[in-house]
């Protein structure tokens, strides 16, 4: 059985989009096969963020939130406050693992953290994410170059979902969206974080250095 990969884990706190975005596209430039792998919790100020094959039409009615265009695969979803936002900066070959299987792997961990509130939950093959009776409740969207991920994936937990109805939700028109606190009570993200890393640890080789969990990135200056 090989050994668990090291995976330094941050918390970014409350941050804007293109200063992370830049920082994840700079460490994975600047890697090379020896550079060890992270994990980058943050919170985002409000932003929609449109993916690689994002069309305009599913942007419906953005008001005052900023719309950044990102790198990711997929359409366009909301970021803000009271979600949880998870950045895999993987090096995937080196894990053996393919895109669909680092796909499959964020959906069981965020499923199994939901089965820990006695919450029923499922991905949907055609639509990657995570679902509560229809309703979707986390968000994918990942990127590889040269081997190595960056980007991840969005939690619902105490948040204000009203700009989900300026958009259609990853491209899907009357997509319903929900989040933990309306489903179990539960609003702490802290407590919900670790139980994200315990489960994560559960479904990649990996072992996640909690003694990191701080904010020791240098993220980069938005315009």
């Amino acid at each position: 059985m090989s050994l668990a990969l090291e995976v330094a884990v941050h918390d970014l706190g409350r941050t804007r989009y293109m200063e992370v975005l830049c920082a994840m596209q700079a460490f994975t430039d600047a890697r090379d096969g020896r550079t060890a792998d992270e994990f980058w919790f943050t919170e985002h100020e409000p932003v929609f963020t449109q993916g690689q094959a994002g069309r305009p039409e599913h942007l419906l009615a953005p008001g005052d939130i900023e719309v950044v265009q990102s790198d990711r695969g997929g359409q366009i979803t909301y970021h803000g406050p009271g979600q949880i936002v998870g950045y895999l900066l993987f090096d995937i070959r080196r894990m053996n693992l393919n895109v669909r299987q680092l796909t499959h792997g964020i959906e069981r961990a965020i499923v199994a953290v939901l089965g820990d509130y006695e919450i029923a939950a499922a991905p949907r093959p055609e639509a990657p994410g995570v679902y509560v009776d229809g309703a979707k409740i986390a968000a994918l969207g990942l990127r590889v170059r040269r081997g190595c991920a960056y980007h991840g994936f969005s939690f619902n937990i105490d948040m204000d979902l009203g700009p989900f109805a300026r958009i259609n939700p990853c491209g899907m028109s009357g997509l319903q969206v929900t989040q933990l606190k309306d489903l179990c009570g539960e609003r702490d993200l802290a407590k919900v974080k670790q139980r994200l890393l315990r489960r994560l640890e559960a479904v990649y080789p990996i072992h996640l250095l909690r003694s990191n969990f701080d904010a020791a990135i240098k993220l980069c200056e938005s315009s």
